[in-house]
């Protein structure tokens, strides 16, 4: 009886094994199936694909495998932060405490850093890569991110405001930087390295604001104010077709082949507006339109008074250093008492353009160029132009060089004598511009500081010492010097001042 028992339980836990055996399998085997599927499907997804799943933080090596993970390099950076922060810290300090006087928005009479450290927290890189688009030089695209701890206080004063401390918490930061190294034959190798951050995906930086010891509402629109000013640092400065141009090496250089250059002039003329939106309580809008290529260089029609087609037929010329990168941008705002309101933005990108063709075109104006962060996209009306694009000859670019550090000095003069509050400001007073034939009347030449100044081409005034050390900015060489304020803060150069390559015609 007992034998016969042991047979029977031990057939009967042998069948069991094989039947788990034999489910196992099958699952193990259908999960094999599933994830060959998956991988298939995923093999298929393109770049906006991988976007809508992942949003918009997705490393760029997963959509790009020729970005390589350098895990080995996150480790070092991780061990070496402490004195790389303390470094930055000081060039950040001493470089872009400058533009913030030179950007500053209107409203704002003084904006600088009251506190600065970049915190314990070291970036990430999560991919780099590496090509040879153009002999003698090695092209590096680093996907960089950066969610740190850093300390950074604003001190933001305004007319008839003390100084209110301004906290940037929660930063974040997500580019893809370029450097270009230029290659030598003598050591170590490397001339020159140009440094951008590229425009496509869009630099992205966020963060929060925080009043210490006051209130963000003592300031109105202090907010935006802050976000218009970092945004045009970085689309202004450091996007490309911009970039930083350092020397290597501790021996001359000739860095001018790596340098932004005058690439082309465009001729503007700023038609009629159409159906736009009205802003006041009793009467109508009172537009004008604010015309520029970089944020730095702003020129703006007359103001029409109370009309919501208003025709200007204004003729401006502008510079451009890059006409597959760059866009033309056209702002209509409605003159009020104290801060003037944005009726509509649209922009042009002058890729478009046909050199030596004349173009009307008419342009739908959007309440931002970031719909994202707009909640009301109500039509705002149209804006019709006339565009023309001059593609600058050889020569045509060297003279607008050279027109462009004359004018540069001048307007770095002006600074010092106090006439100037920041480069953005605007001078009271006719100038008087005399054409010297470079091409399509590039060269326009300021009669003095009484009458006026002009500024041609894609160079700053004076923007502080520390990239001095470094290099060449934009390719110009930096020099730091102190400058006062004359109180003004108008942030567009009158149809009377020719700014950045830019005058009425």
């Amino acid at each position: 009886m007992g034998l016969i028992s042991g047979i029977l339980m031990g057939t009967i836990f042998g069948i069991a094994i094989m039947a788990g055996w034999r489910h196992m399998m099958r699952y193990r085997s259908n999960k094999r199936i599933a994830k060959a599927v998956d991988i298939k499907l995923l093999g298929s997804l393109s770049r906006d694909d991988l976007k809508k799943i992942c949003g918009d933080n997705f490393p760029e090596w997963i959509s790009f495998p020729v970005y390589e993970q350098v895990k080995w390099l996150n480790k070092q950076l991780n061990k070496l932060w402490p004195f790389v922060a303390d470094a930055a810290t000081l060039v950040i300090r001493e470089s872009v405490g400058p533009l913030l006087e030179d950007y500053r928005p209107p409203g704002i009479t003084s904006l600088k850093f009251n506190k600065l450290s970049l915190g314990n927290v070291a970036p990430k890189i999560e991919g780099i890569r590496v090509q040879s688009l153009k002999k003698g030089q090695i092209t590096m695209d680093i996907d960089f991110r950066w969610g740190g701890d850093p300390s950074i206080v604003l001190g933001v004063e305004a007319a008839m405001v003390a100084s209110i401390p301004i906290q940037l918490k929660d930063l974040q930061v997500f580019t893809v930087i370029r450097v270009i190294f230029q290659l030598a034959e003598e050591i170590p190798c490397i001339s020159a390295v140009v440094v951008a951050l590229l425009s496509e995906p869009k630099p992205k930086i966020d963060y929060t604001l925080k009043a210490i010891g006051g209130s963000l509402t003592a300031i109105p629109g202090i907010s935006d104010m802050i976000d218009d000013t970092v945004n045009s640092i970085v689309t202004d400065m450091l996007q490309w077709p911009h970039r930083i141009v350092v020397p290597i090496g501790g021996i001359p250089v000739d860095t001018s082949e790596l340098e932004l250059k005058p690439q082309g002039m465009l001729t503007v003329t700023v038609v009629k507006a159409s159906d736009l939106k009205n802003m006041e309580m009793i009467g109508k809008s009172d537009p004008y339109v604010i015309v520029y290529i970089r944020p730095l260089f702003k020129v703006k029609t007359k103001v029409v008074d109370n009309n919501l087609n208003p025709v200007w037929n204004e003729t401006f010329e502008l510079i451009a250093e890059d006409k597959e990168t760059q866009s033309l941008i056209l702002e209509v705002f409605d003159e009020d008492i104290g801060q003037d309101k944005r009726l509509g933005t649209t922009k042009l990108p002058l890729i478009e353009l046909e050199a030596e063709t004349t173009k009307e075109i008419e342009l739908r104006l959007l309440p931002s160029l970031d719909m994202l962060k707009i909640k009301d996209k109500k039509d705002r009306g149209t804006l019709t132009i006339k565009v023309l694009y001059h593609q600058f000859n050889n020569e045509e670019q060297l003279a607008a060089l050279e027109e462009d550090k004359r004018r540069l000095e001048h307007r770095k003069k002006l600074k010092e004598a106090g006439v100037l509050g920041s480069t953005m400001d605007a001078l009271d007073g006719a100038a008087g511009l005399v054409g010297t034939g470079i091409g399509a009347g590039v060269g326009l030449v300021g009669t003095g500081i009484g009458a006026g100044v002009g500024i041609v081409g894609s160079g700053f005034g004076a923007v502080g010492s520390g990239l001095s050390k470094a290099g060449k900015f934009m390719g110009r060489t930096i020099t730091g010097h102190s400058t006062k304020r004359s109180g003004s803060s108008t942030p567009v150069t009158s149809a009377h001042e020719n700014g950045g390559g830019a005058k009425p015609r």
